[in-house]
């Protein structure tokens, strides 16, 4: 509602303008018994004058008056800031269709044709003041919408910011652990420790591996949303991109049936290998992660219509088709009862979709319930 109305929104206030006596007279009259609070002014420039000094909450306008008219006096309340919002209704004897038009390009939201009845007077006042209403409280929630977005947005940063340390933290001695674990299962003295000695050695090095791209995950994801990670694009074969990528999983696959298949080779496409690797080597983790280890994970890259197509097929127990989506989003866990946990990495698919999409390519899903996963990603060739 308009400021006039706050100290009494039981009884809105109505700015009638008509420089004819009996009409001011009659519309006031009509107005006042239906509980409206009315201000008649018999000319154009009164009407300004007292609307700039207590804004109404709408305003009936007659057209034809001296000095200035109503299309003149609607212009230039339009033209204020403060008073553009108030509803005018304009009320004439004019009942030809181009004068309707034209008071309506001048910002007029209806037009009442003399002789009015006080029942049509009374409908489209009634109803231009509940516009009016829900329009300006669509506009305080959505004034309320944007500070709250404000403040989630200084929070999402702080909170980013806090994980960044933490992560920055995190990597150097994750590193150092790393370092040492494949420095003893690459000794002599490796010779010298027993079996379950060298599976818990082993079982260190896939969880510091996992962990270390977790961080390079975190760090890689901030990087790519704000466009700040640097592409070392090249021509690469994406067939030995992904065999690259698999030697680097180490342990993380050692017991696994991983097949690399392509249609024909090489099979070139622009890209950053490393980064591109990093994508096939999560989508590998996480296939097999979801899989049982007796079931093949197959990798297969083939040439596509004008792009190159990755895909990484699983046999794992599939996923249902509302979170196709869903498990590209950053932190997504999707989870059912009947299912149980179903793929997710935290950021490991998301950093994949938006890698594949700085490259200008795509990423996406195939997957039916108890028949396994294929994802897959294109690059242009």
């Amino acid at each position: 509602m308009m400021e006039a109305s706050k100290n009494d929104s039981c009884h809105p206030s109505i700015l009638i303008v008509d420089d004819t006596p009996a009409n001011l007279h009659l519309l006031v009259g009509m107005l006042k018994d239906r509980g409206y609070r009315t201000r008649p002014v018999p000319s154009g420039k009164l009407a300004l004058g007292a609307a700039k000094n207590d804004p109404p909450d709408l305003i009936l306008l007659d057209i034809n008056m001296p000095e200035m008219n109503g299309y003149e006096v609607c212009e230039r309340l339009k033209a204020e800031e403060n008073l553009k919002d108030i509803p005018v209704i304009f009320i004439s004897a004019l009942n030809e269709t181009m004068d309707k038009v034209k008071a309506f390009s001048f910002g007029g939201v209806d037009y009442i044709t003399k002789p009015f009845q006080i029942e049509e007077v009374e409908a489209r006042v009634k109803t231009h003041l509940k516009i009016s209403s829900l329009q300006s409280a669509l506009e305080e929630r959505n004034i309320q919408l944007e500070d709250s977005l404000l403040k989630l947005r200084e929070l999402e940063k702080l909170r980013d910011d806090l994980t960044h340390m933490i992560v920055h933290d995190m990597r150097s001695p994750l590193t150092g652990i790393l370092a040492n674990v494949n420095f003893v299962l690459d000794s002599d003295a490796i010779g010298n420790l027993n079996k379950d000695d060298i599976e818990a050695l082993n079982d260190t090095q896939e969880s510091s591996m996992h962990l270390s791209e977790m961080i390079s995950s975190i760090l890689d994801v901030s990087r790519l949303e704000a466009g700040e990670m640097p592409l070392s694009k090249e021509k690469a074969d994406l067939h030995t991109v992904a065999q690259d990528s698999l030697k680097l999983l180490g342990g993380l696959v050692a017991r696994r049936k991983i097949a690399i298949e392509a249609s024909q080779t090489p099979i070139q496409a622009l890209c950053d290998p490393g980064v591109i690797g990093r994508v096939i080597g999560n989508l590998i983790v996480n296939a097999i992660k979801f899989s049982s280890s007796d079931k093949e994970v197959k990798v297969l890259v083939e040439r596509g219509d004008g792009c190159v197509r990755v895909s990484v097929i699983d046999r794992g127990p599939g996923i249902p088709p509302e979170y196709h989506t869903k498990i590209f989003e950053k932190f997504h866990r999707a989870e059912t009862k009947k299912h149980g946990f179903l793929p997710s990495t935290g950021l490991g698919l998301t950093f994949c979709k938006l890698a594949v999409e700085a490259h200008g390519g795509s990423i996406g899903v195939e997957s039916e319930l108890g028949k396994g996963s294929n994802f897959w990603f294109t690059l242009p060739a």
